[in-house]
């Protein structure tokens, strides 16, 4: 109840302060009042209710417009990304174009180095064989070159050995053989007590008249007067100025005939003996130092 009292008195004291009416009433009146105060407060809660709806109305078209702004300043900022973006796209499909254009002369390029390439690695492989084909010749060439150096130091030997060789002594050997003088072990003549056949006698003279010849062509001699004709065991002179004649250098035993041939036989050992003297006196014209051991009469 107390507490009844002390709203009660809190009412009056408001209602004092906004209404002319002395406080407090009368029950009746206060009844009145307060029925009058509640009409007011639901018509006040009302319009209070409908300023909240108000509000929130605004609010909401003001928060509406908020969004639409930003969606507004959204859309803006999206076309300008989207115009940036595709300035961007323009800028890199032309780099793109470029980058292809540029492939393609690389390309091109590419293919002119391979075919190059190509042309490059045959030339190699040719000059490879070439340089095989080349060593193979040098080897065989130096082969070669050994084999003839070889050659050539067993020729210069020969050529030593032959140079301190007399070939003359070598092929016409001349010794003795008791009192006969020999040529290639053929005995030169013949004694009574001695007798040497004649077969053996015309093969000495014909080694004689081939030894006589070979020094004269050797020197490039001519004999004067005379041809020496060697012939083995048949040789012969012949006689070309004057009485011409041919000379047998060969004997025989036959008695028939023995006068007749040892005078043809006598001439040729005559004619021998001149060309003899004749080689003999031109070598000693052209080296006076040359004299031989006998000379002929």
């Amino acid at each position: 109840l107390s507490h009844r009292l002390k709203i009660a008195g809190r009412l009056f004291d408001l209602i004092s302060g906004v209404s002319a009416v002395d406080h407090p009433l009368c029950a009746d009146c206060a009844d009145e009042l307060i029925i009058k105060l509640e009409k007011r407060l639901s018509e006040v809660r009302k319009e209070k209710d409908g300023y909240a709806t108000y509000l929130r109305g605004l609010e909401e078209e003001e928060e509406a417009e908020k969004r639409d702004g930003e969606e507004e300043w959204d859309k803006e900022k999206a076309h300008a990304q989207l115009a940036m973006l595709q300035e961007k796209e323009r800028n890199a499909l032309s780099v793109l174009d470029q980058l292809e254009k540029e492939k393609g002369e690389l390309k091109v390029e590419m293919e002119a180095v391979e075919e190059e390439m190509k042309k490059v690695n045959e030339l190699e492989a040719s000059y490879w064989q070439d340089v095989n084909s080349f060593q193979e010749e040098i080897y065989a060439h130096q082969n070669e070159k050994e084999s003839i150096d070889l050659r050539l130091q067993y020729a210069s030997k020969q050529l030593e050995k032959l140079k301190k060789t007399n070939v003359y002594n070598d092929t016409f050997r001349i010794w003795h053989d008791g009192p006969f003088g020999t040529i290639n072990g053929f005995r030169m003549g013949r004694l009574p007590n001695q007798p040497v056949d004649w077969s053996e006698i015309n093969a000495a003279m014909g080694q004689a008249l081939l030894l006589l010849d070979t020094l004269a062509n050797k020197l490039n001699f001519m004999f004067k007067g005379y041809r020496l004709v060697p012939m083995g065991s048949f040789s012969r002179i012949e006689k070309i100025d004057g009485d011409k004649g041919s000379y047998e250098l060969y004997g025989s035993g036959d008695l028939k005939g023995m006068l007749f041939w040892n005078r043809r036989f006598d001439n040729a050992l005559v004619a021998f003996l001149n060309c003899l003297q004749q080689l003999g006196d031109y070598a000693e014209q052209q080296d006076p130092k040359f004299r031989l051991p006998y000379r002929s009469v």
